[in-house]
């Protein structure tokens, strides 16, 4: 009996094992929207590939063109998604241009099927990059699509992600390895001199306005701030200050009056600004992007 049991045992193992390869989640991000069904589109050719595969949705709620805000929402969001997820991410104003069709290799285990736009700049950053590999479109492209321009989402990206997330192709079967190197967006990234924490806004928190930095942490506690103090902060685009102001830095909205200011940590634990029932970004007309840069220190 004990070497049937073995075999027995064996055999669940292997079956485990093969059903948990099959199953990696399939994300899928675009500036699409969902008005007409181009993302239905996407998610017919994933499920062609196999009915077995999960299917989720980043957003497709990225403004029309805007690779920096298709970074940050990968960024917000990939390391809460087990290792072997793969995000689909088609933001792509460059659509048959020279610019690369690429999947990118994490050391957290994740794969992201995209252009090579700056898309995975915050990506390489923050997961870090082991390896990309050059999409192969002669074996890696919805069949019957060669002569499709403009939709590389679905006959590309999404064929792509769905073979590689159900295991019918290994990373290795996607193309040529073109290294570790990934086109990125430069941008002010958070740091502490002369008494001054300087960083980016990466991205609005567009329900409320909230103002979101990418000043972690580790950069803000150089500042030594204590819930109270009084922080003097300024916020440019470009080279044009488009808010100065002091504010307290509160643990909570409710720390401090309605209609008034503060600083905070969001729940990605990075310095926030704040109208306690109100829209700091709509009041002060402050955006996001790369070229959005703030300063602070304490008054």
């Amino acid at each position: 009996m004990k070497p049937l049991r073995t075999l027995l045992l064996f055999i669940t193992c292997c079956i485990s094992t093969a059903a948990q390869a099959q199953s990696r989640a399939l994300v899928l991000q675009t500036d699409f929207g969902l008005k007409d069904g181009a993302v239905s589109a996407m998610k017919g050719v994933a499920f062609g590939v196999s009915s077995d595969l999960k299917i989720f949705d980043l957003t497709h709620e990225i403004p029309a063109y805007n690779i920096w805000e298709a970074a940050y929402r990968l960024q917000q969001t990939a390391a809460y998604w087990p290792a072997g997820t793969v995000f689909v991410s088609v933001i792509d104003p460059g659509v048959g241009s020279a610019r690369k069709s690429v999947v990118a290799q994490t050391k957290s285990g994740h794969y992201f099927v995209t252009p090579d736009n700056g898309t995975l700049t915050l990506i390489a950053e923050s997961l870090g990059i082991t390896a990309v590999r050059e999409i192969d479109e002669q074996v890696n492209r919805l069949p019957g699509s060669s002569r499709s321009y403009t939709f590389h989402g679905r006959d590309v990206y999404a064929y792509t992600g769905a073979r590689l997330a159900a295991g019918v192709i290994p990373f290795d079967s996607v193309g040529p390895l073109l290294g570790t190197g990934v086109e990125r967006i430069p941008y002010q990234r958070a740091a502490f001199s002369n008494g001054i924490v300087k960083g980016n806004i990466p991205i609005l928190d567009v329900q409320f306005g909230n103002v979101w930095t990418n000043i972690d942490e580790r950069t803000l506690a150089q500042l030594q701030p204590r819930f109270g103090d009084q922080l003097q902060v300024r916020i440019l685009h470009g080279n044009k200050v488009v808010y100065e102001g002091a504010m307290p830095y509160a643990a909570t909205f409710a720390s401090v009056p309605e209609g008034r200011p503060l600083a905070y940590q969001n729940s990605l634990m990075n310095l926030s600004f704040a109208l306690n029932m109100g829209s700091f970004a709509e009041k002060f007309k402050v955006s996001s992007g790369p070229a959005w840069t703030v300063e602070v220190k304490k008054k």
